[in-house]
């Protein structure tokens, strides 16, 4: 039996977290070609998302880095506390390393570009349930060991997931306190994360951090 074959024949429950309806259907649509009567939920956020999780049996995780209410890495994060054996491919519009190598270290099993085909989708879908990687090829070098010699990684590979979530809400005009309330954390902690953010991206206000987020697209 092919190895195609044996996907199409294996049922599975998948789950497909973006907010755009347009997207998810799409999503949807590639997995219920390629795989046998599988059951397919969709959330919208990544609070309803751990909701799922936490209620239901799944196996496979779509996952977008940037959502509504929090990072999908603190999603991805969250998602592979409560099931370490769940299975994530991260589907972004985001193809900055940092965010790969971010993913990949909080448990992703692939990681996937919006302008991938519907075909390398399918393929990075059951490499993942295989058990094996996927990633674009065009971030693949990004993966290999960095010698001796080589370029310093740009100050962006510095920040870590709870600094591109602070960077993300500030970009989109949250005041330091509404960005604590959405994170759940004190203001004075956010606090510390913007002035961190200053420090490496080497930069001098808020206003800064979000042309550099806008410029970089590091938000949506």
């Amino acid at each position: 039996m092919s190895f195609a074959s044996s996907y199409r024949k294996a049922a599975m429950f998948a789950l497909i977290v973006d907010d755009h309806p347009l997207l998810r259907q799409a999503i949807r649509q590639v997995i219920e070609d390629h795989f046998s009567s599988p059951v397919v939920r969709e959330a919208s956020t990544g609070e309803e998302a751990v909701l799922i999780v936490h209620a239901e049996p799944v196996e496979l995780v779509v996952l977008d880095v940037i959502l509504p209410d929090y990072s999908g890495l603190t999603v991805l994060k969250r998602i592979k506390q409560l099931r370490p054996q769940i299975k994530c491919l991260m589907l972004t519009i985001h193809d900055e390393p940092q965010y790969l190598r971010l993913a990949l270290s909080h448990g992703a099993s692939g990681y996937l570009t919006k302008e991938s085909a519907p075909e390398e989708l399918r393929d990075a879908l059951r490499a993942v349930l295989a058990g094996g990687r996927y990633v674009t090829e065009r971030l693949a070098g990004e993966l290999r060991p960095r010698g001796r010699d080589d370029t310093p990684r740009s100050t962006r590979d510095l920040l870590s997931a709870r600094e591109l979530e602070v960077l993300s809400l500030l970009a989109k005009g949250r005041t330091v306190s509404q960005a604590a309330k959405r994170l759940k954390l004190s203001v004075k902690t956010v606090s510390t994360y913007r002035s961190r953010l200053l420090e490496k991206l080497q930069l001098q206000t808020t206003a800064n951090l979000i042309r550099y987020a806008v410029d970089h697209r590091l938000v949506k």
